[in-house]
């Protein structure tokens, strides 16, 4: 697997479809405006203020999350450097790739994250714990350097 670091992540801009009447519409299609096929969907709503999100990478899966309603920061981290990126416009989308931990915080009052992800939920494809990621980012480089 290929090693990704917080400068491999960056904001994509959505297509957005305006009539002056009738609003906006953003469209996410696989294979098209995505960099990947989309398995699952979710979004975090009535987060409380001062609580966070996230706090885990994937070891596989690929993600877009978006700010569908309000604010909120996603501060990403590849073991070396940490990045991050205020959410605020529902045409765009924050695109996080493997094996890259993801803080999400600063919710504002009525804040929808919607997440699109490459996979179904597993479970071992998540990593919990800080340490496991950082030996987990080891093993990586170690890997990758051969």
């Amino acid at each position: 697997m290929a090693k990704y670091n917080v400068y491999d992540c960056s904001m994509i801009e959505l297509s957005k479809h305006h009539s002056d009447r009738k609003g906006n519409i953003s469209v996410v299609q696989n294979g098209d405006t995505i960099p990947f096929n989309v398995k699952r969907v979710y979004y975090l709503y009535d987060v409380p203020g001062g609580e966070s999100r996230g706090a885990h990478a994937h070891r596989e899966l690929s993600q877009l999350i978006v700010a569908v309603s309000g604010s909120f920061r996603v501060t990403l981290d590849d073991g070396n450097v940490k990045r991050s990126f205020v959410l605020n416009r529902p045409y765009q989308a924050l695109y996080v790739k493997p094996g890259i931990w993801r803080d999400l915080d600063d919710f504002s009052s009525g804040a929808v994250c919607l997440v699109l992800a490459s996979d179904v939920y597993k479970v071992e494809d998540y990593i919990r714990d800080y340490q496991e990621f950082l030996a987990f980012r080891q093993v990586e480089m170690t890997d990758n350097t051969d």
